[in-house]
């Protein structure tokens, strides 16, 4: 009998031989590769972390730092590509309007009324306008505006005299005309009254982004003769390329 076999047994369960059995776990490959590609990650993620807390103490690399402080890189030539790059989006916003001092209205009068254009154009020039011609309208249009007034002018001048020259009066007609110059003509029609009211017109310039007539210096002087024109702080000067 064994040493092996325990005392009192035999038969089927005696155990012969001089070797003690080795009990292993079977190997479970599946752990191992997953264990070494967790390692694997968890060393690039470190030092990747290493590379960057690096590059942030040195101070990054040389383009990186002449971008940050606007200096020209390799496709900059002084940083002016990058001055130019931004003030591009500029060149396309649009032109802003004219102010009613920089626009010249030629009044005519299409209604059988006397003395209209006149009362009409002086008005405007109040308001800050440079008044052209003024008198009856021209046989194309004499009698002939059914509505408040037509607004003539060339196309160029479509949103900017016209438009703003619109706001002292509503439902008028716009055309557009083969002329060159920026005047611009103001013809009333038979439905035409009175021009809108100034503080109306003056709002109705201020929303569409336009700037209406200033008052004249003698009634600023009036308001508050402390202050002056020349007392305004200057516009701020463009960023220089």
């Amino acid at each position: 009998m064994s040493m092996l076999t325990p005392p009192g047994m035999g038969g089927k369960y005696r155990i012969t031989g001089n070797r003690f059995p080795h009990m292993r776990r079977p190997r479970n490959r599946r752990r191992i590769v997953l264990a070494a590609v967790s390692v694997a990650a968890a060393l690039a993620l470190a030092g990747w972390g290493t590379l960057q807390l690096v590059d942030v103490f040195s101070g990054g690399s040389d383009e990186t730092t002449q971008a940050a402080h606007g200096k020209g890189g390799k496709s900059t030539k002084n940083g002016k590509g990058d001055c130019k790059a931004a003030t591009a989006g500029r060149a396309d916003a649009p032109k802003p309007l004219p102010r009613p001092d920089e626009i010249t209205v030629n009044v005519y009068n299409a209604t059988p009324r006397g003395g209209l254009a006149k009362i009409t154009a002086d008005e405007l020039k109040k308001r800050g306008f440079r008044i052209g011609k003024v008198g009856n309208a021209p046989e194309l249009y004499d009698k002939k505006v059914a509505n408040v007034g037509l607004l003539l002018g060339a196309p160029e001048i479509a949103d900017g005299s016209l438009k703003v020259l619109g706001t002292q009066l509503g439902g008028m007609e716009v055309k557009n005309d083969q002329r060159t110059g920026e005047d611009v003509d103001l013809i009333l029609g038979a439905e035409f009254k009175e021009l809108s009211a100034k503080q109306d017109a003056d709002r109705a310039l201020t929303e569409m982004g336009g700037e209406p007539a200033s008052e004249p210096a003698s009634q600023e002087a009036s308001a508050s003769p402390s202050q002056s024109p020349a007392s305004k702080a200057p516009a701020p000067a463009p960023a220089k390329c």
